[in-house]
């Protein structure tokens, strides 16, 4: 009923996209909607929206194979940017609850439409499905053989993707955790704004691509690549070592330790970038001055 209610509002004014003042009003009660919702609901909400992203990751990985060498580095990059914006198209379009996305409860807090328990277990509930979501998605794809494709060229991106994630400093992933939630959520704030599905694809299609292309970190994609990586590194068969001229241990970062310590830092990172410097921004441009 409240999400019946809060349509009917939007619609209210008129067929045009929403003007960011309205975004900003339906954001926040978004915001405080979520944190209303059950935690069992909540909780496969993030799942579905934590396979989502994977799927995403999965499609950029698919697409990066073979492309050393052949593609100039940026073409190749924007050519995974556009793919992997399907993960947010499914969560969005399909009204799944991604943690990145749900930095901008922040507007609901400031507003204090939210308290901070709430928005912090709604946090941690969505946090914990999104890891799930991901994680199974990566032990799917690994059971599929899906990463043995193209004479083992997928496997050696998932690989790369995994080393160079695992090898980053705290601030470096922390910085680029902020950069990436940045794009993310303005990503959901232009979609918030849509009229129709097609302006919802539009409106993440090029915030998302640039975090891609740019190779910012965003922590739900990491619960997907860096398992992957580590899964093929432990368990892949010695005939795709044998391909790749590589093998296990040339590979040392690639542990639970080093999947970790990158989770941390852009996780940090993605709260700071969606639910400060957007969502707080935002709400202190837009909201701050309204009667309480």
């Amino acid at each position: 009923m409240a999400e019946r209610g809060e349509n009917t509002h939007v619609q209210s004014y008129g067929i045009d996209a929403l003007m960011p003042q309205e975004i900003a009003e339906k954001a926040e009660a978004v915001g405080a909607q979520k944190a209303q919702r059950d935690g069992v609901t909540l909780f496969m909400l993030a799942v579905l929206a934590g396979a989502f992203i994977a799927l995403g990751a999965m499609f950029a990985t698919a697409v990066l194979a073979g492309a050393d060498g052949a593609i100039p580095f940026g073409v190749s990059r924007l050519l995974a940017g556009l793919v992997f914006c399907l993960g947010l198209i499914l969560v969005v379009v399909g009204g799944a609850e991604l943690f990145t996305g749900d930095a901008l409860m922040v507007m609901a807090l400031a507003a204090r439409k939210l308290a901070l328990s709430a928005m912090l277990r709604a946090w941690m509930i969505v946090y914990a499905g999104n890891f799930v979501g991901a994680l199974g998605t990566a032990v799917l794809v690994f059971l599929s053989g899906q990463y043995l494709a193209g004479d083992g060229s997928v496997a050696a991106v998932a690989l790369k993707f995994g080393v160079q994630k695992t090898s980053l400093a705290f601030d470096r992933a922390l910085f680029l955790g902020i950069l990436c939630n940045v794009l993310v959520c303005l990503a959901v704030w232009l979609s918030f704004g849509a009229r129709s599905t097609t302006d919802k694809v539009l409106a993440i299609l090029f915030p998302i691509s640039a975090f891609v292309v740019a190779g910012f970190e965003h922590s739900v994609a990491n619960m997907y690549l860096i398992p992957l990586a580590m899964l093929i590194k432990t368990l892949a068969p010695e005939a795709l070592w044998a391909k790749l001229a590589h093998g296990p241990a040339d590979y040392p970062g690639l542990t639970l330790g080093g999947f970790v310590l990158n989770l941390i830092p852009v996780t940090i990172g993605n709260i700071i970038g969606g639910g400060g410097l957007v969502g707080a921004v935002c709400w202190f441009i837009y909201l701050r001055t309204r009667p309480r």
